[in-house]
């Protein structure tokens, strides 16, 4: 059994504590009538307990550190200490239709990184449903649970499996996605659309997908997953292949020789 540190720990077991309520709600929400009000409404109840027991569990750890969470915003802690990124349910709209995949993610963000800028050190995510907890430490690697994961090791476009998010109402950018489903479509295998970014992720880092891009998602979204595909082998930057780490409005990630073709891809159809 591979170990990791104690931080990885705390933050494993704030995954799991909050898990069995989720998988609860979950099998719960499938029994709603699916109307506005009703589903929505407890579902968002369904994150909210869920990021509350996260929180709980990570502050009784680290008292002191800073907190930023998709629910409940920034808790300020020691601005020279490291902070926790948290999603306490990515995938809500699955979970609210009854589709089986969502996942918890946590981040750890040192404000002093290796070039003196805030960097992501720890990240987890875990999929309450298949037990599936993919993690990652810098310098050390990413893992499923105690099984090394390496990005995909496919050279080609024309053998890969691409995922995206795919703009909706309210969210994203409609024109720019098309142009680069344009570009890429017709080059690849397939392209895939799951809905939840942080498993996309984390399925990049351990070589079930190919390649991933999408804009407009928050820290929470893939700060964990930005790690795991870093400690796995591969790259993540902006559309225009800047190493942006956490630049949120662009996110492409694939291994070396894929990322510079999808790149080229992307770049041109944003020309």
């Amino acid at each position: 059994m591979v170990s990791h540190s104690g931080l990885l720990t705390v933050m494993e077991r704030a995954a799991r504590k909050a898990a069995p309520r989720l998988r609860r709600d979950f099998n719960e929400v499938q029994h709603l009538q699916v109307s506005r009000k009703g589903p929505a409404d407890f579902v968002s109840m369904a994150d909210k307990r869920a990021e509350e027991t996260i929180v709980e569990e990570l502050r009784k750890a680290r008292p002191d550190w800073s907190i930023l969470a998709e629910e409940g915003g920034e808790i300020k802690g020691d601005p020279d200490k490291p902070r926790w990124i948290v999603d306490p349910l990515d995938g809500t709209s699955n979970f609210l239709h009854g589709i089986p995949h969502f996942a918890i993610s946590i981040a750890v963000e040192d404000p002093h990184g290796s070039q003196g800028k805030p960097e992501i050190t720890h990240g987890l995510i875990y999929q309450p449903l298949t037990d599936e907890s993919f993690w990652a430490e810098k310098g050390r690697g990413a893992w499923l649970t105690d099984q090394r994961l390496r990005v995909s090791a496919r050279r080609d476009l024309a053998d890969s499996l691409i995922a995206t998010g795919i703009p909706f109402l309210g969210h994203g950018n409609f024109a720019q996605w098309s142009r680069i489903f344009g570009a890429v479509a017709p080059e690849v295998a397939g392209i895939r659309r799951l809905g939840a970014a942080s498993l996309d992720l984390a399925w990049v880092a351990a070589g079930r997908f190919d390649g991933f891009w999408e804009s407009d998602l928050q820290p929470w979204d893939v700060a964990a997953g930005y790690i795991l595909i870093k400690e796995a082998g591969g790259f993540v930057t902006d559309f225009r292949g800047q190493d942006m780490a956490m630049q949120r409005n662009q996110f492409l990630a694939a291994n070396d020789a894929l990322h510079s073709k999808l790149h080229k891809l992307v770049a041109n159809a944003l020309r």
